[in-house]
């Protein structure tokens, strides 16, 4: 290509040339100039006070605000745009929309609200074009609009008589590129049927033969049908002509377990295949005979059968039984606007209710029983593999170390020792046996002026002993532990002076962040947390349960963590009672009443943090177990999983308890109803000593007393 040399000469024709191509070169204009189905929405006209938010420029976009609430910006944007020549409609279904939908000629708008800057007494409008795929004509002054441009659909009020709104669909659908379809036009429909009258009304069907090359792409044929109304106006609806739908309808994927028909233009569920009650229903772009033909065919396929008519609902055309080897249900569908509307539920018979608990019931025994067979296998193994153990530990008589820093002598076969005046704890492991070191620690705590109170615990694997003196106290519990003796001490008579740390005020830190909920806990718990645990106490067989409690620490103040439970049990519909509650800088107990039943928090400090212990009560699950005390009095409920029968006397009463009671075959063993208060009890089981505890119980409290297979009573609060 020749090149021009800079500062050469250009002859004239050459910049006619360059001036000619200049010229060609089209003028710059908006994006949305170059598509007449879409609207310039910058263009639009806009409320009085608008301030547009310009932080995000877009092209198809506009937003501003405006300094009313939503409610009047809506209302006063609905006559703004109709005065520019825009129609609202409603779309099928979406009645209660807050949004608004207009068209103008092929081009449509939607216009979005929503409350300003968490003001409200503000609203932000948004304006969005929005493409009209198949349009059909508006007739002037009609009412009750409702559109979908995809389909289309349309619904309608003409102001005119029939002949008038006749005329006017005629003469525009021709306008907008529609035309009637004839026997000859309608062939490639074979099912195609253009004949039929419509009472008191016309109909007519048109087809979009230009649909491949605008923007009516792949258009399928539409049914005109105008009906006479008793007020002189005309009642009009637009729809895909019956033939062009599928009549034969593939399955779509399950909802809840049950058939849905494809294609729908919405669809809902509640519940699951396992759940005992369950439903969908959809809205399925389709002819009622084809949905009716598709759940007959896949209903059968499951093994459902229909069991004749049930009663219509409002807007029901077709309602019939359904039934299956475990379920019953109903199958509902009717007519709304274009579409087949679904209503299917499904619910398990009473006999399978029954079947299934009873599965249930016989699988958790099964379970339950498997694992106390284990866990008296593992128990036995234990004792065997203790008494091997225990015959390497030695009986001799021990003698007390010299070097001992602790306020009590060490055997000298002591190892590991762990000691911390300052709170009274003592810890060692040793070879000696538990005979051996009781019998140490009876001797040279009694010649120390140590005087020790009865224990029901000494054997040969376990000694737990108690002394006293001058108003000081030490609890020592010796415990084999493998090849080794585990011995720990604490108490008052423990703790050295020297050692004892200089009290101060407890301060309370505040947590870092607030206090967030943690969604997976059952209970409210902050998920800023050193520590969590929750219990459940149910029967057998059963998933609810009678009692959940919940224990935490959270590094935070004790009012933060008030505040947080508030909040929190609050949003659950707890009601806090005022009675009786008590809040302190580093104490709280509040009672609840919760939708399940009674509930109480209690928080504390330790170490630093917040303590939480949070109970809740189920008062129907107790009724319906059985286990809920009387007015004003406690029910203690007795088991037995040892080998043998066991006796249990208590506030003047004896109770036998049969060997495997309140165990998986027996669930429900003794139970007794006693007044509020602090009860000593004994436990006597054939060939061993008595035992004695004590128990407190308060009014509307259950406690289960479990005979272990070692003989040991497990106390446990049901309720």
């Amino acid at each position: 290509m020749p090149m021009i040399r800079r500062g050469a000469q250009v002859p004239a024709r050459w910049l006619l040339v360059a001036c000619g191509v200049l010229a060609m070169a089209p003028a710059p204009r908006p994006a949305s100039a170059a598509d007449e189905g879409i609207v310039d929405v910058h263009t639009l006209p806009r409320l009085d006070g608008a301030v547009e938010d310009t932080s995000r420029p877009d092209t198809y976009r506009v937003t501003y605000t405006v300094p009313t609430p939503v409610a009047a910006t809506s209302e006063a944007t609905k006559k703004l745009l109709s005065a520019d020549g825009w129609v609202p409609y409603v779309y099928p279904l979406d009645e209660k929309s807050t949004a608004l939908t207009f068209k103008r000629g092929r081009q449509g708008l939607r216009i979005s609200f929503t409350q300003a800057r968490g003001r409200p007494d503000q609203s932000a409008v948004s304006y969005t074009p929005n493409r009209i795929y198949s349009n059909v004509p508006f007739p002037d002054g009609a009412t009750e609009l409702m559109f979908d441009e995809t389909r289309p659909y349309l619904g309608c009020i003409a102001p005119g008589a029939l002949d008038a709104a006749s005329e006017f669909f005629t003469k525009e659908m021709t306008a907008l590129g529609w035309r009637k379809l004839t026997p000859e036009t309608a062939s490639r429909w074979p099912n195609a049927d253009l004949g039929g009258s419509v009472p008191n009304g016309v109909r007519a069907f048109y087809d979009h033969p230009d649909g491949d090359t605008t923007q009516f792409y792949k258009q399928k044929p539409v049914m005109l049908t105008l009906t006479r109304r008793d007020d002189g106006r005309t009642n009009v609806e637009i729809r895909v002509a019956p033939f062009a739908l599928p009549e034969v309808l593939e399955a779509d994927d399950d909802m809840a377990g049950l058939p849905r028909p494809k294609p729908t233009k919405s669809a809902r569920s509640l519940g699951s295949a396992s759940f005992n009650k369950r439903e969908i229903s959809a809205a399925a772009m389709a002819e009622l005979p084809a949905v009716r033909a598709f759940y007959h065919r896949e209903l059968a396929a499951r093994g459902w059968q229909e069991d004749g008519s049930a009663p219509l609902a409002p807007g029901d055309e077709v309602a019939i039984k359904i039934s299956s080897a475990e379920e019953t249900g109903v199958l509902r569908l009717g007519r709304k606007y274009d579409f087949t509307m679904i209503s299917l539920t499904a619910q398990v018979k009473e006999s399978a209710l029954a079947a299934r608990a009873k599965a249930k019931k016989e699988a958790d025994e099964k379970f339950l029983g498997d694992a106390l067979g284990a866990a008296q296998q593992l128990i036995a193994a234990d004792e065997a593999r203790r008494k091997t153990q225990a015959a390497s530990l030695s009986d001799a008589p021990l003698n007390a170390r010299a070097d001992g820093k602790a306020p009590v002598p060490l055997p000298e076969t002591a190892q590991d020792v762990t000691f911390e005046g300052g709170d009274g704890r003592l810890e060692f492991s040793s070879t000696s046996s538990v005979k051996a070191l009781s019998t140490f620690y009876r001797t040279t705590l009694k010649s120390a002026g140590w005087k020790e109170q009865p224990s029901v615990i000494n054997q040969p694997n376990m000694a737990v002993m108690a002394f006293s003196r001058g108003g000081k106290s030490i609890s020592m519990t010796v415990m084999q532990m493998g090849p080794k003796v585990n011995v720990r001490a604490d108490g008052s008579g423990l703790v050295t002076e020297a050692a004892k740390p200089a009290a101060g005020p407890d301060v309370q830190a505040k947590s870092s962040e607030p206090l967030k909920p943690d969604p997976e806990s059952q209970l409210p718990v902050p998920t800023q947390r050193s520590s969590k645990s929750l219990a459940t106490t149910k029967m057998p067989g059963s998933e609810t349960p009678f009692r959940r409690e919940l224990e935490a620490s959270i590094p935070a103040s004790l009012d933060e963590v008030l505040a947080f439970y508030r909040a929190e049990l609050s949003k659950l519909g707890w009601q806090e009672k005022t009675d009786g509650a008590i809040v302190s800088a580093d104490r709280a107990q509040i009672d609840f009443t919760s939708p399940q039943g009674p509930a109480v928090l209690k928080l504390g400090r330790a170490k630093g943090e917040t303590t939480v212990n949070l109970a809740q009560k189920n008062a129907d699950a107790a009724v319906k177990a059985d286990i809920m005390p009387k007015a004003g009095q406690a029910r203690l409920m007795l088991g037995n999983i040892g080998p043998k029968e066991a006796s249990l006397t208590i506030n003047n009463q004896t109770v036998k308890i049969a060997a495997g009671a309140g165990g998986p075959q027996s669930p429900k063993g003794p139970m007794l109803d006693l007044p509020p208060g602090k009860y000593q009890y004994a436990l006597r089981l054939p060939g061993r000593p008595a035992r004695s505890e004590s128990l407190t119980v308060a009014a509307g409290e259950a406690w289960g007393l479990l005979v272990g297979p070692s003989g040991d009573m497990l106390p446990l609060q049901m309720y």
